[in-house]
């Protein structure tokens, strides 16, 4: 069964390229489990995936985007910390010249606040029942919308 849920998921995402998709834990949530199945999801989708693991900076993140050349960002929020982590993440993305690489944000994340998350750079926000197909399509064809945008 397995295997032909990964049959799956590899077939439903057509991209131009291979993107690169930085997946970051930020702050002091430990809760990794839900990340993992997103990375390999993704992955499996035809990304090629960098996870950074848990409890980290923003500062590290950003270092990890730049260093990976990464074409999106996926944040991994549980914590409740996202009104404080995202903003500045997105904030240092623009400083670092990196406006253009694409964030993404999963998690606990109270409706009210996905407006304003979006304002600060969020391109798409998912949280719990999202399905895997649905985020790795989005995901790929976001990039490629930007790819050809980009020119």
């Amino acid at each position: 069964m397995f295997a032909h849920r990964v049959e799956f998921l590899s077939t439903i995402c057509h991209v131009d390229r291979r993107y690169r998709v930085v997946v970051a834990k930020p702050g002091l949530d430990g809760h990794d489990r839900g990340v993992k199945v997103i990375a390999r999801a993704l992955r499996d989708a035809g990304f090629e995936v960098i996870y950074t693991g848990l409890h980290q900076t923003p500062e590290q993140i950003i270092q990890a985007v730049t260093q990976e050349d990464a074409d999106a960002l996926g944040l991994s929020l549980l914590s409740g910390a996202h009104m404080t982590l995202v903003p500045r993440i997105c904030e240092l993305l623009r400083e670092q010249g990196l406006g253009d690489v694409l964030v993404v944000v999963g998690g606990i994340i109270p409706d009210g606040d996905i407006p304003r998350l979006k304002e600060v750079g969020v391109a798409e926000v998912f949280t719990p029942g999202s399905s895997l197909p649905t985020i790795s399509q989005w995901l790929a064809d976001a990039l490629d919308q930007r790819e050809r945008s980009l020119g």
